[in-house]
């Protein structure tokens, strides 16, 4: 049976999608599923990533390694956020939706590729191009995956879209400035999410199953500011976990792969926007990096409220311990466990005396950036001289971890 040509186009579609073609270090972004699989050469994050060039050309200049940029990357803007009206079945309160639905209501693009949940499991994403304000509905909430968002490029191009924009995470946000400029496309607006510890979703499954005796009732999974993992379940409950409570040990060694490991951008510093939450403290956390992304805030109006992020505690001490813990684990010996009796005690200080907005923000990035280093050092070493950025280097620094020859 034929469509009737008079009934309105769907408002959120989910293409087939070609194989992927397999890879070394590959979080299936999706370029290999294009008609041009060799650009992964040039556009992937894990092989030869040039920052400094990257920023100049998308936002106007590198990075100021002098201030908080050496960390986030460049922002013209750092500011807490909420929406007035938070959106129902949104993760935090729903402004990344709501940026994308102004987009289309606007009219600024006709389509936006992002990820929606599968109909057998909701914490699998599947690629989808969204065309109509309603369908970002569909698509609110966090996934635990890996899936190949940009092989909707092509099928989002042949279907007649000129003005798009990119939900992403940063490996994805990556390839595709790599390759934007010979896309065809009038315009990409793109939101990026901060991204560090992805997995498989049968993975996720299993994380899930450690934290409840019922891991099918959890609706709702977010890692907070003030050192505790939410979770919500489908009977109303609410439930908040300290992260020294998590049963991370008990995960196996290669839950998170070497990609995630290693990844130099958790703050996704090549979007126009970056909506996260480690700033934050209970709201979210917006980089704004260039014009789009200023007029693209501009788009909520009154709808959302802006303040400026705080910074207090210090750091150090946290970095160093997680500096510790790392090496134990990049050498391949257990982690020290803390006693049972004494993490509900660390648990209920450290929300109290460890560092909080700004500083928390820079922990987390200090974090990333030793794990990088210490993971290849021991995994791929001969990766790490085009792998490892300047500015990671000088991250990790001053925790005493320095370049060996040829690491550099």
């Amino acid at each position: 049976m034929r469509p009737d040509p008079q009934d309105p186009a769907p408002a959120i579609t989910a293409p087939p999608l070609p194989a992927a073609v397999p890879r070394g270090l590959c979080t299936d972004c999706g370029i290999s599923r294009t008609a041009s699989p060799k650009d992964c050469g040039t556009a992937c994050q894990f092989i030869k990533p040039d920052y400094a060039s990257a920023e100049t050309r998308l936002h106007g200049r590198p990075r100021d390694t002098g201030n908080d940029e050496l960390f986030f990357g460049p922002f013209q803007r750092l500011v807490k956020a909420s929406l007035n009206r938070p959106l129902p079945g949104a993760q935090w309160t729903g402004i990344t939706t709501r940026l994308a639905e102004r987009l289309l209501e606007t009219g600024a693009v006709t389509a936006v590729l992002t990820m929606a949940p599968d109909a057998a499991d909701k914490w699998k994403p599947v690629p989808v191009i969204v065309t109509a304000p309603d369908g970002m509905a569909q698509v609110r909430g966090m996934r635990m995956g890996h899936a190949p968002l940009l092989a909707l490029l092509e099928p989002a191009r042949a279907a007649g879209h000129s003005r798009i924009a990119v939900i992403g995470i940063p490996c994805q946000v990556h390839a595709l400035r790599a390759i934007e400029a010979k896309l065809g496309f009038e315009s990409i607006t793109v939101i990026g999410t901060p991204c560090s510890d992805n997995t498989t979703t049968a993975n996720f499954h299993r994380f899930l199953a450690l934290l409840s005796d019922k891991p099918e009732t959890i609706t709702y999974l977010e890692f907070r500011a003030d050192y505790h993992v939410e979770l919500r379940f489908s009977d109303g409950r609410v439930q908040a976990i300290p992260f020294l409570m998590l049963p991370l040990a008990d995960l196996p060694g290669d839950f998170f792969p070497l990609t995630c490991r290693t990844c130099v951008d958790y703050t996704n510093a090549l979007a126009d926007i970056t909506v996260g939450y480690m700033a934050g403290e209970g709201e979210q956390w917006l980089i704004v990096r260039n014009a789009r992304g200023a007029a693209l805030l501009d788009l909520l109006g009154d709808e959302v409220r802006l303040s400026a992020p705080r910074s207090a505690g210090k750091r150090a001490a946290a970095v160093k311990g997680f500096l510790a813990n790392t090496e134990r684990a990049a050498g391949g010996l257990p982690l020290r466990r803390m006693p049972m009796w004494l993490r509900p005690i660390i648990g209920w200080l450290m929300p109290k005396v460890g560092p909080k907005g700004l500083e928390f923000a820079r922990a987390r990035v200090d974090m990333k950036a030793i794990e990088t280093v210490l993971h290849l050092r021991r995994e791929r070493p001969r990766m790490m001289k085009a792998m490892i950025p300047p500015h990671v280097w000088t991250l990790v620094e001053k925790y005493g971890l320095t370049a060996r020859e040829g690491e550099r």
